[in-house]
């Protein structure tokens, strides 16, 4: 088990198609591939597959924020007007640079948890 959480995390990481690890998940910065250009996966499963990802996105942002202000808190010398100034830029950039990342280790853990049987595969040219 914990050879296939690190070969998923991998991959996440990586931006890599959570079965074969060998298709990228993203085309540009923001704009997400339907399915995988090597296996077919499909990515977007169902209206709303990825509010998983939001929720990890928001988590994520969360906790380093809160974290940066303790730390800095206690470790400089910078009003907390200046501090909330910094963290409030911080709000608005991290989710934005950790988008492409959130939906990456999403998928990673929907893989992980539910793997997509054999029978599930999408094969070209017959349907969706």
């Amino acid at each position: 088990m914990r050879s296939r959480l690190r070969k998923a995390l991998w991959q996440a990481l990586h931006l890599r198609c959570p079965r074969c690890g060998r298709g990228a998940l993203f085309r540009g910065p923001f704009s997400m591939h339907e399915r995988c250009p090597v296996c077919d996966l499909v990515f977007e499963r169902e209206p709303g597959y990825f509010v998983g990802a939001i929720y990890i996105n928001y988590g994520a942002t969360a906790v380093v924020a809160v974290a940066g202000f303790l730390l800095l808190d206690a470790l400089t010398t910078l009003s907390v007007t200046a501090q909330i100034a910094l963290w409030s830029v911080f709000g608005v950039a991290f989710p934005l640079f950790f988008y492409r990342y959130s939906k990456s280790l999403w998928l990673a853990i929907d893989h992980l948890l539910n793997p997509e049987e054999p029978q599930l595969r999408v094969v070209r040219g017959r349907g969706a």
